[in-house]
């Protein structure tokens, strides 16, 4: 990351990150013997300030003082490892895997590339049933800096991967292995999902379609986002790229669910207004992410046997037999009756309805 001025601060912006966070940079500099005035100077926070427990900054006042002390302590770590990571030291993970061919290996690169700068934090990415996780193996006592090196780590990983596909990219879950903090909610701002604490490790877990996606990026565009890469780990994806295939999934999952706006949006961490947003920039919509998948289990339910047609229809939420027939017809060109006679033909109304693939070969 290369050095670069300090932005003037906005006079209006929501306080929300912890002070907490400040002490941990402040204590790197008493690690290195260094006086942290200077920083906290420019990014307008009052030393007094420091004792306050319940005290927030902006995220911007927090950039500029990370920024700063990255600068003068020549450490993108902040003293959380047993040598100091030289400026520049994250860019190099950005520039290993930005020739990656997809997500997935790119941030195999990332967790294998961190190894050869520190050992006392092992990152490993593991996949498992449509799931990937993102997890950090402590190798040594981070004291009073544990949290913010461990939630710094995920999210330098999170707002990687957001920029190198270009994409909102909605989390399972993220997990920390120590008691929630007094400054708990701000996890909420930092993490997009479920957050828990008290487990043995601290993960992420994130749908594993996400690292079948290619890059979007070039050498230009990381050259660009590298002059002021701090605000990369709390950037606002408008859009997520895999949110149809997404919901599509969850509705796939949970088929005897109404699955309204509110209760698919409130499932993938977004709102309604949104969900109906990013689908329609991705030429569909709710109603029909909702036939597919209806068309989908009753093409299974007709394919695994003579099932009833009106049991068929019962199960894909139709109150008569007439009536899913008809819909029936619609999707898949053919009656119910003459798809179960010729199941191996491609319905008309998959094409262009496929989710994307998971592919689990990572190199």
């Amino acid at each position: 990351m290369p050095r670069t001025p300090v932005a003037s601060l906005p006079r209006r912006e929501s306080a929300l990150t912890p002070m907490a966070f400040v002490r941990a940079v402040v204590l790197a500099y008493e690690r290195y013997d260094a006086d942290p005035s200077a920083a906290l100077r420019l990014a307008q926070i009052a030393p007094s300030s420091l004792r306050d427990a319940r005290g927030r900054v902006t995220a911007r006042q927090f950039e500029a003082l990370c920024r700063a002390a990255m600068q003068e302590l020549d450490d993108e770590a902040l003293g959380w490892f047993s040598r100091r990571l030289p400026w520049g030291s994250y860019g190099l993970l950005c520039r290993g895997s930005l020739t990656a061919p997809d997500l997935g290996v790119a941030l195999k690169r990332w967790c294998r590339h961190h190894r050869l700068l520190t050992e006392d934090l092992l990152l490993h990415l593991e996949l498992r049933d449509g799931v990937a996780t993102l997890s950090l193996e402590e190798r040594r006592d981070f004291g009073a800096l544990r949290e913010l090196c461990l939630v710094t780590t995920l999210r330098y990983l999170h707002g990687f991967a957001c920029w190198w596909i270009d994409s909102r990219m909605g989390l399972l879950g993220t997990e920390f292995p120590f008691e929630r903090p007094a400054h708990g909610d701000a996890y909420a701002l930092f993490f997009p999902g479920p957050v828990h604490f008290g487990a043995q490790r601290a993960s992420m877990r994130l749908p594993a379609q996400y690292l079948d996606l290619a890059s979007r990026r070039d050498e230009r565009a990381l050259h660009a986002m590298l002059q002021n890469a701090l605000p990369l780990t709390v950037l606002p994806y408008r859009r997520d790229r895999l949110l149809a295939s997404r919901a599509r999934a969850c509705m796939a999952a949970r088929p005897d669910d109404a699955h309204t706006a509110a209760t698919l949006a409130a499932a993938l961490n977004v709102s309604a207004r949104t969900l109906h947003r990013q689908l329609r920039d991705e030429g569909t919509s709710l109603q029909r992410l909702k036939d597919a998948v209806r068309f989908e289990r009753a093409a299974q339910l007709l394919r695994q046997g003579r099932q009833p047609l009106k049991q068929v229809a019962l199960a894909v939420g139709f109150a008569s037999e007439k009536t899913f027939a008809r819909a029936f017809g619609a999707w898949a060109g053919r009656t119910p009756s003459a798809y179960r006679d010729a199941p191996r033909a491609e319905p008309r109304s998959r094409r262009g309805h496929r989710g994307a693939g998971e592919n689990d070969g990572l190199q």
